[in-house]
């Protein structure tokens, strides 16, 4: 219902005020499809300006923040998006806005969000972990080419390849590198590549492009099927901004198709060059080695041990020639000393020896048992005795005994004996 005013019976601002907010509550939420023009961003709450996509027309909005934190892709000035939004009019300042509930990436966006969905599930899976990354061969001796045919990135990867290296080999394999057919139409190439043994490295490369150009380099079944190659494999598609999976994948990433042939193959200049450098290096290593080992030489044959060698020997043959002499003097005098001792001890031996006895005449009387005969008693008349001198025995035979002296006579009948 109009509201009924007039000149003489205005309605109060406030009136008007309270009758715009209760006809746009009634609007209730709604889904717009517009441009972001603004975005700025503060403590728990963003103020966005949204545009129409075909009119010069804006409305300011505003959310908070984890309503343009839960985009599945990063919403930025410029992003076309479709918004769940209410309307709502702010009747202190009579402003209108919108107060956004949902927030999704349109266009571009979207495919963006689709391919982040996708990298989310294949990174989960572990297709990206840098532990399975191969390295690269230093100069491999085959190198399989995936591109498209006569495309700039088959000109500048053989091209600047060969200038580092003239003798690097390609094997080249012509794909379509855009369409619905290019995924499958890589992979085919891909596994013929793989099956060559005399190939080290495989190279896919394509010159830069829209999202939806590179989108075959996003196909979950290529991914997979690098995934499972058994040989490295460089990814080389479009320029530095562009991130398709493949590149995620892949044992290495090559920002350009150019960057690729330089980090393939060495530059055989810089390695001619580090080669003279490095026998530059040992040259010198080995110089000084052997002028610290001629200074040392020389060190130790100035020494006196070495330069009158016979210095150390002389001495010690001194010190064994008085050792010798004094050995022989300390022998001389306890053989000396010995020989006294046994003359002594050979003088007294033979005084108390019964034999010296014996030659001063004495003999000594025997039974034939063999005992001595001390007494007149232990014998009798006609017992058989032997007397033994000095030189030898006498038998003989008692004849007659008396205890003042004895007499013996010796029996004409028996034989003597020395």
């Amino acid at each position: 219902m109009a509201l009924d005013t007039s000149a003489d019976s205005p309605a109060p601002l406030r009136q008007i005020s309270q009758l715009l907010d209760g006809y746009i509550g009634r609007l209730g939420a709604v889904w717009v499809e517009a441009e972001i023009a603004q975005l700025t961003r503060r403590q728990g709450i963003c103020f966005l300006t949204l545009r129409d996509l075909g009119a010069k027309i804006s409305i300011d909005a505003k959310c908070h923040v984890s309503i343009l934190d839960a985009s599945p892709i990063p919403v930025t000035e410029g992003s076309r998006v479709v918004v769940h939004a209410k309307p709502a009019f702010y009747a202190p300042r009579g402003s209108l806005s919108l107060d956004l509930r949902e927030i999704r990436p349109q266009g571009e966006g979207e495919l963006l969000a689709q391919l982040e969905r996708r990298r989310q599930l294949l990174a989960a899976e572990g297709l990206f972990d840098p532990r399975l990354k191969k390295p690269l061969p230093l100069l491999p001796r085959g190198i399989g080419l995936i591109t498209g045919r006569a495309s700039a990135a088959e000109r500048d990867i053989l091209e600047n390849a060969r200038l580092r290296w003239p003798d690097v080999r390609f094997v080249v394999r012509h794909a379509l590198m855009q369409g619905n057919d290019s995924a499958r139409d890589v992979m085919t190439a891909l596994a013929e590549l793989s099956a060559d043994r005399s190939i080290d490295l495989i190279v896919i490369a394509r010159g830069g492009g829209s999202v939806e150009d590179l989108l075959p380099f996003s196909d979950e079944a290529l991914v997979r099927a690098v995934h499972a190659c058994t040989l490295p494999v460089v990814s080389a598609i479009g320029h530095e901004p562009d991130t398709p999976i493949l590149d995620l994948v892949a044992d290495l990433r090559a920002s350009t198709p150019t960057d690729a042939a330089k980090r393939i193959v060495p530059d055989v200049r810089e390695e001619l060059a580090g080669v003279a450098m490095m026998r530059e290096r040992a040259s010198v290593a080995i110089r000084s080695i052997l002028d610290r080992e001629v200074r040392g030489l020389d060190d130790i044959r100035s020494r006196p041990v070495l330069s009158q060698p016979s210095t150390l020997v002389d001495a010690q043959q001194s010190l064994v020639h008085d050792w010798r002499d004094r050995s022989r003097r300390s022998l001389g005098h306890r053989l000396d000393r010995a020989g006294d001792e046994i003359v002594h001890h050979l003088a007294r031996v033979r005084g108390l020896s019964p034999l010296a006895t014996l030659e001063r005449g004495y003999g000594v009387a025997q039974l034939p048992g063999g005992t001595v005969v001390t007494s007149v008693r232990q014998v009798a008349v006609g017992d058989e005795l032997t007397i033994r001198v000095a030189d030898g025995t006498v038998a003989t035979r008692v004849v007659t005994t008396a205890t003042a002296e004895t007499t013996s006579t010796t029996d004409p009948t028996e034989d003597s004996h020395a």
